[in-house]
């Protein structure tokens, strides 16, 4: 009885004040549809790669991505999910929300449970998993209050991890049994291996016989000439070096080649089929089409978007998870948390001019240097992996159990 009050007092004052009516962003993709909630503040670029992972591991299934405060995301890089950002939990909202998505399984990480959406979704009678659950993550005022609130929302949820020792005893404290509820490392950013050709990779091991290289990746027009000076700084103490240049849209392929010559470079380029030879000195590959061949062949990387304000920075991870070391300027919001992450493993390193790119660049080519640092990346990139893998394995089994949509 203590229960119903509870809940029918949060349903009743959620209905008051001014709320803004759900509008969905895009129509339902066919067939199956995973939604992934992620409301924890900064969680974001960890989300999205979650997402990715299960785009991968879920062919011809779509991805529904929310978060509930506008953050950045990365949604238009394949493979990419669909994203919104979710208005207060009001009963009208939860309902058109539910009528419209549908979802076959859902992955709700950390806590800040919406008791309207989570008690509609549940009367779907679909998968719902909990991942990532903190402890701090059942405490806001409302929780606090209308205690039973949460106890009753968390029974819809199927399986529950806990992310630490402490929010596990949270969780059962909150009545979740141990048949429910299991531990794993906490959800941190990865990256999935990007794709290569292994022709190509061999081919380009045969021309460059040992040839010390670097890749500036996602290079915007204003960092083009810094990364220039600076592969000149590089090529004082390592003349046989080259640069792998790869700018952030492939429309700004001739403006580099025009740079490159009008500053008397030996340019090769990629996409006219065309391999560096031993007087090569850049290598323009303005494609954006494969990253992973680049990231495999370089033991360093400069990720680009970084020196330049507004653009936010590329992910690291994918450079990590290749053996890549990695150099990177300032402006990295889009991805803080992985770059501190990084940083702090001594697997990245920042730079904030051609001066000191090209002095890193130079100390890294070194191969234990650049050895050093790739498997501290390694480490940070795959360290969250038994944790993906498992909700991967979860939602993938959640599927296999539902009937298919045609």
């Amino acid at each position: 009885m203590v229960r119903a009050l509870s809940l029918s007092a949060y349903r009743a004052l959620s209905r008051r004040g001014v709320h803004t009516p759900y509008t969905p962003t895009a129509p339902r993709p066919e067939g199956d549809l995973i939604w992934l909630h992620a409301p924890e503040p900064g969680s974001t670029d960890t989300a999205t790669n979650l997402a990715r992972r299960l785009i991968a591991a879920c062919p011809g299934t779509g991805v529904l991505l929310t978060t509930t405060v506008p953050e950045t995301r990365d949604c238009k890089s394949a493979p990419a999910p669909i994203c919104e950002t979710l208005q207060g939990d009001h009963p009208d909202n939860a309902t058109k929300f539910t009528q419209h998505w549908k979802p076959d399984v859902v992955v709700w990480l950390w806590g800040d449970l919406q008791p309207n959406l989570v008690l509609e979704i549940a009367a779907t009678n679909v998968p719902m998993i909990l991942a990532d659950a903190g402890e701090g993550g059942f405490d806001g005022w409302r929780d606090r209050w209308l205690r039973d609130v949460p106890r009753k929302v968390l029974t819809c949820f199927d399986r529950i991890i806990a992310r630490s020792d402490a929010a596990r005893a949270r969780l059962t404290q909150l009545g979740c049994t141990d048949a429910r509820l299991e531990k794993s490392a906490p959800l941190q950013s990865s990256a999935i291996a990007l794709p290569y050709s292994r022709t190509d990779f061999d081919e380009l091991a045969n021309v460059l016989r040992g040839r010390p290289v670097w890749y500036a990746v996602g290079v915007q027009p204003a960092e083009v000439r810094v990364v220039l000076e600076a592969h000149r700084h590089a090529m004082r103490l390592s003349h046989r070096l080259l640069l792998v240049l790869s700018p952030a849209d492939a429309a700004q392929e001739e403006a580099c080649a025009t740079e490159l010559k009008h500053q008397g470079l030996r340019v090769a380029r990629w996409d006219d089929g065309q391999f560096p030879d031993d007087n090569c000195q850049v290598l323009l590959a303005a494609g954006g089409r494969e990253h992973g061949l680049w990231y495999r062949t370089a033991p360093v990387s400069f990720l680009g978007s970084s020196l330049v304000a507004g653009k936010g920075g590329l992910d690291p991870m994918q450079a990590a998870a290749l053996g890549s070391a990695v150099l990177y300027g300032p402006n990295v919001r889009n991805h803080l948390h992985a770059y501190s992450r990084m940083a702090s493993a001594g697997a990245a390193r920042i730079v904030n001019d051609a001066g000191a790119l090209g002095v890193a660049v130079a100390r890294l080519i070194a191969p234990d240097h650049a050895a050093s640092m790739a498997l501290a990346g390694w480490e940070v990139a795959s360290e969250s992996a038994a944790v993906t893998d498992r909700i991967v394995e979860l939602v993938q089994d959640a599927l296999d159990a539902q009937p298919r949509r045609q």
